[in-house]
């Protein structure tokens, strides 16, 4: 590094006010009291008899395990859930299922929600939409034993959020037209290819 390449800066001297923060603390309460008498600023509210209003189209809350037609739980134990989960806060116990129409069926599904992080990529992993968000986010326990969801408590949490629409992750597009087209492409084209190599 060559000596005209290398730049002093000098510590800035400061006034005898801005040794003692005056003017910091100043322009701190100027902007309190510019909050404080404002109307259009005073967002708190008494939580838990008001609450504000939740976009439920763009919130990841607690967890449900969807139902079928039948009312049994529409899960078919694939795993694919609790591989993607990057937290691994799901695990899955599965069994042959007693109904002819899957193989299998979850006899134990836990969800740790306070290892959770709420990515959302159990439900984008789903092939069938059994495993949801809620918008659902002030649920409570004592203990981590409360927090972690079986699959009884999952299934409940359903029953109580069924009305809600969860949030749904936008659909990637590009990847399938691409796809779409080399699937669709004529045979005697693909035959051709086949000769030349």
């Amino acid at each position: 590094m060559k000596p005209q390449d290398i730049k002093r800066i000098d510590e800035p001297k400061l006034t005898p006010a801005e040794k003692l923060y005056l003017p910091a603390v100043v322009k701190g309460m100027a902007v309190t009291l510019r909050h404080l008498l404002s109307i259009r600023s005073r967002r708190t509210v008494q939580y838990p008899e008001q609450k504000r209003p939740l976009l439920a189209d763009n919130y990841r809350g607690m967890h449900r395990l969807n139902r079928d037609q039948q009312g049994r739980v529409a899960c078919v134990a694939c795993m694919l859930c609790q591989t993607i989960c990057p937290a691994h806060c799901i695990s899955i116990e599965a069994a042959e299922a007693p109904w002819p129409d899957r193989e299998k069926y979850p006899v134990r599904f836990d969800i740790d929600e306070l290892r959770c992080i709420f990515c959302g990529m159990c439900q984008q992993a789903c092939p069938v939409n059994a495993i949801e968000l809620t918008p659902v986010f002030d649920i409570v326990g004592t203990s981590r034993e409360e927090m972690t969801f079986d699959k009884e408590k999952l299934l409940l949490m359903y029953d109580l959020t069924k009305d809600i629409k969860p949030h749904r992750p936008p659909q990637i597009v590009g990847y399938g037209d691409q796809h779409a087209q080399t699937e669709t492409r004529p045979p005697a084209e693909t035959a051709t290819q086949g000769q030349e190599k």
